[in-house]
């Protein structure tokens, strides 16, 4: 087992990486205000991971109520937000009930948003059972649900107590969802680590492949950045915008599909190559980079092609972007592989020219 501390000053938490971690009990109950949980997963993952998770807690003396969600992208709303909050109150859930993540990316946000409002508050442990959710949504605090009009646009910053990563749940993904997780991978080597994205073209057949050893590296690498931003920038007001890098263009793919078409991950990885697009045409990345980005990405099984909207109608989706300021869109951009910067805007020639060269024409 391997941890990565985030470093939050009295709310700073562990995260623990390694096989076999969904039954150490040992690794929860410190975390655990009194004796009661409620463990928040959807039907698919719950068949497979459920029990490992509550038998030991409940032989340990820990009372355990289960939540369980539809799948999917689509679901991540309002109604099931209330059957959170339904179960957790038909069981005489307190204050001192911690909420358990157990699944992938909407399971966290959608427990983790639960977690931050019910009884305006309480703890909350991250057990990501995907490689996008281990990678990226289970680590920062962010949470929340989507409306129509744009991806997690209600929400709540609410950090864990502590977060398990088990490795071994990442041998049942179906290869969409392995594929998804990587963008973000892809995308932390990126913004932050030239050497780690060098890495990731080496070894991407490796984590295809899903050898231990190679996915432990890209997980823990990932969450080291992660969590060095996020200790400096807890609540996106700098730096931590720069872990949006492919979110303006693969946020926009999402709405404009209607969420659950592409998987986030997938929106993410079309949504990097339009940023290295627009970034070499801003002069700030050779197109031979670009074309490293674009392969890479489809190495990694994801799509490298955006949708046909038309320029018009993604300028009208990207400014429901959360990240929008002051009614400009703000574009997360490369100065070269390895350095992001936060631009507000971009020239209506060039943004026009990207989205023309990356739409997928049917």
């Amino acid at each position: 087992m391997q941890t990565v501390r985030v470093a939050l000053g009295e709310r700073a938490y562990p995260i623990h990486i390694g096989a076999g971690l969904l039954g150490r009990t040992d690794l929860v109950l410190p975390h655990l205000p009194a004796r009661r949980v409620a463990i928040v997963s959807n039907t698919t993952v719950a068949p497979i991971y459920l029990d490992r998770v509550a038998l030991p807690l409940e032989a340990a003396g820990v009372r355990v109520t289960r939540v369980l969600l539809p799948d999917g992208e689509s679901h991540k709303g309002w109604p099931a937000l209330n059957l959170v909050f339904d179960t957790l109150l038909g069981a005489r859930c307190d204050r001192q009930t911690t909420v358990i993540a157990l699944g992938g990316g909407v399971v966290g946000d959608l427990a983790g948003f639960a977690a931050a409002t019910f009884m305006r508050g309480v703890p909350l442990i991250q057990i990501p059972t995907t490689l996008l959710a281990q990678v990226d949504s289970s680590v920062g605090g962010k949470t929340g649900i989507n409306h129509p009009l744009g991806k997690n646009m209600i929400g709540a910053f609410h950090q864990p107590q502590l977060v398990l990563a088990d490795v071994e749940t990442l041998n049942t993904l179906p290869p969409r969802e392995l594929a998804a997780g990587l963008a973000e991978v892809i995308k932390h080597g990126l913004i932050l680590d030239a050497g780690f994205f060098e890495w990731l073209e080496t070894h991407m057949d490796r984590l295809v492949a899903r050898e231990p050893e190679a996915l432990t590296h890209a997980v823990r690498r990932s969450v080291e950045i992660k969590a060095e931003i996020v200790a400096r920038d807890e609540r996106e007001t700098g730096d931590r915008a720069l872990l949006n890098f492919g979110h303006t263009f693969g946020h926009a793919i999402e709405a404009g599909l209607g969420f659950g078409t592409w998987l986030h991950g997938e929106a993410v990885g079309a949504g990097m190559v339009m940023a290295a697009d627009l970034s070499c045409r801003l002069g700030h990345l050779g197109s031979a980079d670009v074309d490293r980005v674009r392969r890479l990405v489809a190495r990694a099984g994801l799509p490298v092609a955006a949708p046909a909207f038309g320029p018009e109608r993604y300028l009208d989706l990207m400014s429901f972007d959360k990240k929008a300021q002051g009614g400009r869109v703000r574009f997360i951009l490369l100065n070269h592989l390895g350095s992001a910067y936060i631009r507000s805007g971009a020239p209506t020639e060039p943004l026009a020219e990207t989205l023309a060269a990356c739409a997928e024409h049917a």
